[in-house]
């Protein structure tokens, strides 16, 4: 598994933040790029149409069991918690965490599972402190972490939650955060003989 995953959480504010953040990012990222976003219950699949119009990436929604691709951006589905399992997608009507289906924390943590230095954990804006321990498995795990700073976030509690747990993250504008993680993706696709610290 040699290329990364790049896990983004959201909540109030998200939208328009991911759209920013994923402007930045080029069309030959060497990573899988996973979006969570809160949203109401029975929410209509738009946001990865939305979030389409401002990527050079190709964009849609999960199915279960769909494969974790370098070079396309996966959306989490109103009401599941999307799992990172290995080479495929999991979803699941498990409860919600922390009042969220999806779940933040429960994506970050499959992803730092599966993944381990090869995870890059990005906490955007929100209302509440779902990721926040998920940032910190990334971490622990061997991956990277990513933060919006707080002071320029439309809600700034999910980000200080984030750095709270993890403060050793990387804490920047919205429109530096693309750039980093392509740096970061990149870096860890052409690094000889990495591994990907999770499990075989």
């Amino acid at each position: 598994m040699r290329e990364a995953v790049v896990v983004i959480g959201a909540s109030w504010g998200g939208l328009a933040a991911l759209s920013e953040l994923i402007e930045c990012l080029p069309a030959n990222l060497p990573a899988a790029v996973v979006v969570v976003q809160h949203r109401a219950r029975d929410s209509e699949s738009l946001l990865a149409v939305l979030l389409q119009d401002h990527s050079r990436l190709p964009v849609a929604e999960v199915d279960d069991k769909d494969l974790i691709e370098a070079g396309r951006i996966f959306v989490a589905p109103a009401d599941y918690h999307l799992l990172v399992d290995g080479p495929t997608f999991s979803l699941s009507v498990d409860a919600p965490v922390r009042y969220s289906r999806p779940s933040i924390d429960v994506t970050f943590v499959s992803a730092a599972d599966s993944y381990g230095v090869r995870a890059i954990g990005v906490v955007l804006t929100g209302a509440n402190d779902d990721g926040a321990r998920g940032l910190r498995r990334i971490v622990d795990r061997g991956g990277r972490a990513v933060v919006q700073r707080p002071d320029t976030a439309e809600v700034a509690t999910m980000p200080n939650a984030a750095l709270h747990f993890v403060p050793e993250a990387d804490c920047l504008r919205l429109g530096e955060i693309g750039p980093r993680v392509a740096q970061l993706a990149t870096a860890l696709a052409m690094a000889p003989g990495a591994h990907s610290g999770g499990p075989a």
